[in-house]
This record gives C-alpha cells, structure tokens and sequence, in this order.
C-alpha cells in the first residue's frame, strides 16, 4: 500500500433481528440501525405499527437488497382482540366508532375465529402504508379521506384463541405475508355481531427469525456485530448449489447453466468456495430442462 492510499474497513453486511419495543416505528429503529452499524444502507423486511412489538428483520448493507425477494412466506403473532368496540385504525388507539355490551359466549368467540383459518378476502385498512396514487393510506385516512380498497386472499394457517376476560381474547396466529392482524381482529367482531378490534401486538416469527433471535436495541448498541447473521440466513428454506470454474463463471457474469430437479420458477442459494453470492431463478423449458441464472448478487 502506497503511503498516501487509504485503506478502507470492510463494509458491513448481514442480517439481525430487533425485538422493537412499543412506541417506535419501524423508520425509528431503521434510523438507529444506521447509526449503530454506521451505514445508510438499512432496510427491513416487514412494517410493525408503532404500538406493536416484536421481531423486525434488520438487513444491513448489501443484505438490503434481498428485500423484494422476502414478500413471501409465513409470520407468526400474538394478538389481543377486545370485543364489543371497534374503531377507525381498527385498534384501541383510534377513534371510537361503536361500542356493544352483547358479547357472545366464550364458545361462539372460539368457533367464529377458528372459522377464519384458510384463505379469505381482506380488505386492508385506510391506517396502513399501503399506496394509493403515490400517497400512503394512512396520510388520506388522517385527512378524513377514505377511499375504496380492493379484497385481496390472505391465508390464516393457524389460529388458537384463548380467553382472556370477558371482552379479551389471546389470538395466535401463523399467517400468510400481507395479513392485517388488525383487521382480522375486526372482520371476527363483525362475524360475531358485537365489533371487535385488536387492543395489543407482538410478532413472534418473520422470515425465519424468532424472537429468541431477536435483540433489543440497547444490546445491539452494545455489540452489534456479535448479533449479526449471514445473508443466506434469509433464505434458509431453499436448496443450494455449489459452482465451479466455467459455470461459476458464466453465473457471475449474468448467463444462465444447466441444473437438474428444479421446478420452473423455483429459487435456489448459490455458492462458491467462498460461500453465498447470490440468488438463482430456475427455468424450465417443455423437456424439463432446467437452467439457472443469478438473479441477485450480494457479493461484490
């Protein structure tokens, strides 16, 4: 090295699950992971409302690039759902809209939730990041606008739900990506014919993380690279290859090879002898015939 280089610290790169406490954003915490980790380059993998808690996905560096390919896949909730109000946010902090003192008995409660396992069309709420016009929903809900939401399927793999007090019921819940616990809360009040809305939050899996991953943000202040996990963590549930020489070639500079029993469309974790570098597509032509091409790279 030349006296008048300068040499540069690795560039930090990974994956840390963060127990997000109530009354933080999910930007809140996004904004401490850059100052811990020292980097702008921070995403996450799934919005927490503010009053929630739980597991929130950190990626951190190049790792943020894998967030449009975690759109799917299951997630796992404890939820409170209180019968007899419903509101405007469709939780305990909105506005109140109804109120009802006819709570069903505690086998109806169980039988209707339990009902809600499978597919079914949610309508998301006006309280939600999602985008209308290039305008988040929630921004028109806070000026009184509403505007129509369109269904769409959501699945409830799982749901348990376990009395609390006469209007409280516990709700665990294992999910499909997409799924508004809010709104399910919600949707099994108005089943139920008394109203109903979800008065706590506590995410207990994403993307393979659970909270026995997750760290507070004062540990991670503390020693944030003891925390951090491997990219290929996200993916964990796919296959992976190893490539060599020509092929591994070929991959790192955008051309498709041939693999052999892969679906078409199937994703897969490549490799070299210096581990994970990317994400593979596979394709499949009318003789089965498999190529793969990497898709996204996470090593430079």
């Amino acid at each position: 090295i030349m006296a008048n280089e300068k040499t540069l610290a690795p560039e930090v790169c990974g994956v840390v699950a963060v127990d997000k406490p109530a009354g933080m954003t999910s930007f809140d915490v996004v904004a401490k992971m850059r100052r811990i980790y020292g980097t702008k380059k921070i995403g996450h993998t799934g919005t927490l409302d503010p009053d929630a808690t739980g597991v929130l996905v950190i990626l951190v560096g190049r790792a943020a690039k894998a967030a449009e390919y975690l759109t799917v896949g299951k997630k796992h909730y404890l939820a409170t759902l209180r019968l007899g109000l419903t509101t405007d946010t469709e939780d305990t902090s909105g506005k109140a809209l109804t109120e009802s003192d006819d709570i069903p008995a505690e086998e109806a409660v169980i039988s209707v939730a339990n009902g809600f396992v499978g597919k079914y069309m949610q309508t998301p709420p006006m309280y939600s990041a999602l985008k209308r016009g290039g305008e988040k929903l929630v921004d028109l809900a806070r000026r009184g606008i509403t505007v129509e939401r369109e269904p769409r399927e959501v699945e409830i793999y799982s749901l348990t739900a376990k009395k609390l007090t006469e209007r409280d019921y516990e709700l665990d819940v294992t999910c499909s990506h997409g799924t508004y616990i809010r709104t399910l809360c919600a949707d099994i009040g108005a089943r139920l014919g008394c109203g109903g809305c979800m008065a706590a939050l506590r995410r207990k899996e994403n993307c393979g993380f659970t909270l026995d991953d997750a760290k507070t943000v004062e540990e991670l202040a503390e020693a944030p690279m003891a925390y951090l996990r491997p990219i290929d963590e996200l993916f964990s549930e796919l296959p992976q290859e190893k490539f060599y020489e020509k092929k591994l070639f070929a991959l790192k500079n955008g051309v498709a090879v041939p693999v052999s029993g892969y679906k078409n469309g199937s994703r897969i974790r490549l490799y070299d002898d210096n581990g994970f570098f990317g994400l593979g597509e596979v394709r499949a032509d009318d003789r089965g015939i498999c190529t793969v091409k990497c898709v996204k790279f996470f090593v430079i």
